[in-house]
């Protein structure tokens, strides 16, 4: 089933500006070293990924809409897949950190959390139940429960988590930051500290 994400433009419109990226993705992807892999999944237009890549990181972009993609192609690897009827586009592969916005596929969770390497963080924010009473989307297989995104990370140790309403625009979201437990590289210089 496929649907057309808030922020995005329907297939065929034209491309405006690229809105700036989630303070939540800036504040938890700011102290990623130079050269780090990044996974940013459902990538859309690149508001995240061209932030990623500005900061010297190596970003994968993951996306069904080849022609909103295909202007990110020299910024960063360019995954075109159909996330939500196909298989998993990235079989094996792990990131230092993996970025979603805006985009809830539960089939999805289990390799999303899977592609978290060892000490890397998972950055995830998207729309909650009640998020209706403002736009879309609005059909409960896109909206979060209440405390679902936690219990979908489990098995990560949870840095941050929000539930709530946050403005401009007026929204209902769940976000979390979650890194890989053991040993690591990364998991130990997240604080919370905004970059």
């Amino acid at each position: 089933m496929s649907h057309s994400l808030p922020g995005r433009p329907a297939p065929g419109a034209a491309h405006g500006p690229t809105p700036a990226p989630s303070e939540w993705v800036r504040r938890w992807t700011g102290t990623l070293p130079a050269g780090a892999r990044v996974l940013d999944l459902a990538c859309g237009s690149g508001r995240h990924l061209l932030w990623l890549a500005a900061r010297g990181l190596q970003v994968t972009g993951v996306d069904r809409e080849a022609g909103a993609v295909e202007p990110l192609r020299s910024h960063a690897e360019i995954v075109v897949a159909d996330l939500e009827a196909g298989p998993w586009p990235l079989p094996g592969r792990h990131f230092e950190a993996v970025v979603v916005t805006n985009y809830l596929w539960r089939a999805l969770l289990p390799p999303i959390v899977e592609s978290v390497a060892q000490g890397g963080l998972l950055v995830y924010e998207t729309f909650m139940r009640g998020h209706e009473a403002f736009g879309r989307p609005s059909r409960p297989e896109f909206l979060l429960e209440p405390g679902e995104l936690l219990r979908a990370v489990a098995p990560l140790r949870v840095v941050a988590y929000e539930e709530g309403l946050l403005e401009a625009p007026t929204r209902l979201v769940q976000r979390v930051c979650a890194v890989r437990g053991g040993p690591a590289k990364l998991a130990d210089s997240f604080t919370g500290s905004a970059p």
